[in-house]
């Protein structure tokens, strides 16, 4: 039913609990996972205005070297549970990311937590995953 799943995640424990509901969806009949982190353009802008005269290039590359090893690791688990795995890391507004990688990779769902590291915590539901499911053509599951 659900053979190419699109995971994408900000690392938050929240994205970390719906990892697990994409590992169940194996037993579904899920053969691939794309595992997605956008780094958000908006975060860059805020960390280039604040440190613009030391070195912002240099901290974007360490964010976007330990975001590459975060995403390793998960990919590292789906493998291991017998799961085709592609990663990716791209750079963007999440929402807009993660509906653009859902129809170039043609996936059959999308599994995202409610909300992820946001300031407004209290929120039910997060303006990424509102915005997920409001613009994309395939099922959503949010956990």
């Amino acid at each position: 039913m659900f053979e190419k799943i699109l995971y994408p995640t900000d690392f938050s424990v929240v994205s970390k609990k719906a990892l697990d509901y994409v590992t169940k969806l194996k037993e579904a009949g899920s053969k691939e996972v794309i595992v997605l982190h956008v780094i958000d353009e908006r975060a860059i802008g805020d960390i280039c205005l604040l440190y613009r005269s030391r070195g912002s290039a240099e901290m974007v590359r360490g964010i976007k070297e330990e975001d590459c090893k975060e995403v390793d690791k998960i990919g590292a688990g789906l493998w291991k549970d017998c799961f085709e795995v592609k990663l990716r890391i791209e750079r963007g507004i999440p929402f807009t990311e993660i509906v653009r990688v859902e129809q170039e990779e043609g996936v059959s769902v999308t599994v995202l937590g409610s909300h992820g590291k946001s300031i407004v915590k209290e929120m039910l539901l997060g303006s990424v995953s509102e915005k997920v499911i409001r613009k994309s053509a395939k099922p959503v599951l949010v956990f």
